[in-house]
């Protein structure tokens, strides 16, 4: 019997995860209701609600899974590149190409990680992933611990306010990213 439950559950949480992702890919996170993932998805608001309570935890949900295949993308191109500072980039490029694609779920995604409930389990899951990318970022860079760690934070910070500014174009944005690594890189390395 558990397991037909955990199929079942496992089966609607699937279908939500698929009528979010294609709902924010649409209409934009803003043109989107939980009714309306809900109705796609063929399942009740309040079975909705206990995958995800709110639509800034759907964006999460959905989001996580991308912004976690795109850090381990970059990881791996990383891997080939000997200069830190390109590696880094490499590391980071994926990511800013992610964010290209739908800008406005982006900038809601990046909101929820920043500023959603700490106890929510999908911004829990969002944190790891950035975690990992400053630990990769980190390996990345021929200092301390402590100095690269510090380096880590400074281009996840400088990635997070290029992904939500909306002022500067794809190539102003990867542009002002390089440079930006490029100075933390030389600094750490000074």
């Amino acid at each position: 019997m558990n397991g037909r439950r955990d199929r079942n559950k496992q089966d609607k949480r699937e279908r939500i995860m698929a009528a979010a992702r294609d709902l924010f890919v649409e209409r934009g996170f803003s043109g989107v209701t939980t009714q309306q993932i809900s109705e796609r998805a063929d399942v009740a608001a309040g079975t909705l609600f206990r995958y995800a309570a709110t639509k800034g935890e759907l964006i999460l949900m959905v989001e996580n899974e991308a912004f976690a295949a795109s850090v381990e993308a970059g990881i791996a191109r990383a891997r080939a590149i000997d200069d830190p500072a390109e590696a880094v980039f490499a590391l980071i490029e994926p990511v800013l190409a992610l964010a290209e694609r739908h800008p406005e779920n982006t900038t809601a995604y990046q909101r929820e990680l920043l500023f959603g409930s700490a106890e929510e389990p999908h911004r829990q899951e969002g944190i790891a992933v950035i975690t990992r990318l400053e630990e990769a970022v980190a390996a990345l860079l021929p200092a301390g611990d402590t100095a690269a760690e510090l380096a880590a934070r400074s281009i996840f910070a400088v990635l997070h306010l290029a992904l939500v500014s909306a002022s500067l174009t794809p190539v102003e944005r990867t542009r002002s990213v390089r440079l930006q690594i490029q100075q933390i890189v030389r600094g750490v390395t000074a």
